[in-house]
């Protein structure tokens, strides 16, 4: 659960004035590269005239995954995105070091999303992780943080969060992805660290690395102002799927042998119960196995290398509660204003998707 906690002014940054009312682009410095020249991570900040909650949305957290970079960028860009009350503090790169290397870790190889909330005297990781944490989440009520799957995966967008804590859940709830995945995050996980230090926070998976995916974006800007039309700081209507499932397991499906992949499914599909995911060939498309679904499930996330080896994952399933249909949710999802099949189609351009063997 989240606990109450004194927060830093968002008025005053590094000794300059931040308005009620203004915007102010600001820098954080972080540590320092090898040629001994300041790191410093660019940052957004926007007050409205209004008092109210002050939320960070953070992307690049993993220096490789830059939908969301996109999406905070879209946003700060955006005229119309005007704030009825409260604060955000918009960072669309929050890992420079791994962002400027294309990498998902920070110089030293370590991740920066297990090193959480860190500390002044450890590691590069640890102490990069204390000043964020510091400055940022300790200015923050609540926090939105977006990823992308890792290196040669592609996820469909759903939000992680801890649905057991209440303010956590009115998140989640209201960013409006079709899919949200309950847990409280691995150890050293900002998001983790964030709730347990009394700022529920939220992340979005979406897309793949190294793209700004124009359907991802829209998704998690879309997601980003709903949240924020929830705590009264835009005006609007909140813009919800057809439906939303809480999934409490996923399971990665793994090749049973080696070879060249044929999909059958792909992100964002909801399939049934011994449905099959794709089917393994040799280089000359020979059939030597087929993959089927365990459970009736939502398709989380996929590997788009089709070449492949025997334990490798293939496909991420989502167990989809036992009270729930996927005929129904197909039908649901048919009926919705378009965004989250034109995602799922958009994904599935990444990979090649066939019919199944008779």
């Amino acid at each position: 659960m989240t606990k109450s906690r004194e927060r830093k002014p968002i008025d005053e940054w590094n000794g300059s004035a931040i308005p009620a009312g203004e915007s102010r682009d600001v820098y954080l410095a972080v540590g320092e590269s090898y040629s001994s020249m300041t790191v410093r991570i660019p940052i957004h900040i926007r007050r409205a005239v209004e008092p109210g909650p002050i939320v960070f949305v953070t992307a690049a957290l993993h220096g490789d995954e830059i939908n969301g970079t996109g999406a905070i960028r879209r946003l700060i860009e955006d005229e119309g995105f005007q704030l009825q009350r409260g604060s955000v503090i918009l960072v669309p790169v929050l890992n420079l070091p791994a962002f400027d290397r294309h990498s998902r870790y920070l110089p030293d190889r370590r991740d920066l999303n297990r090193s959480f909330p860190g500390s002044s005297t450890g590691s590069l990781a640890s102490r990069m992780a204390r000043t964020i944490f510091d400055e940022i989440v300790s200015r923050s009520d609540y926090g939105i943080d977006l990823h992308t799957a890792a290196v040669r995966r592609t996820n469909y967008p759903n939000v992680r969060a801890d649905m057991g804590d209440p303010e956590v859940r009115r998140l989640a709830e209201a960013f409006g992805s079709e899919i949200i995945i309950n847990g409280i995050g691995p150890k050293g996980a900002f998001r983790r660290a964030a709730c347990r230090a009394g700022c529920p926070t939220i992340i979005m998976e979406g897309g793949e690395v190294w793209k700004v995916e124009p359907s991802i974006v829209e998704s998690a800007a879309r997601g980003i102002r709903n949240v924020l039309r929830s705590l009264d700081m835009l005006d609007g209507d909140l813009e919800s799927p057809e439906y939303q499932v809480v999934i409490a397991k996923s399971k990665w499906i793994r090749a049973e042998r080696g070879g060249f992949l044929r999909f059958h499914v792909q992100p964002g599909d909801i399939i049934d119960k011994d449905q099959p995911i794709a089917t393994n060939t040799t280089i000359l498309g020979r059939e030597r196995s087929v993959l089927h679904s365990p459970f009736a499930a939502a398709v989380i996330g996929m590997t788009t290398l089709p070449a492949i080896s025997p334990g490798e994952p293939v496909c991420n399933l989502g167990k989809l509660p036992k009270a729930i249909k996927p005929l129904e949710l197909r039908r649901l999802r048919s009926e919705g204003d378009g965004l989250e099949e034109r995602v799922s189609e958009d994904l599935g351009s990444s990979v090649l998707v066939v019919e199944p063997p008779e």
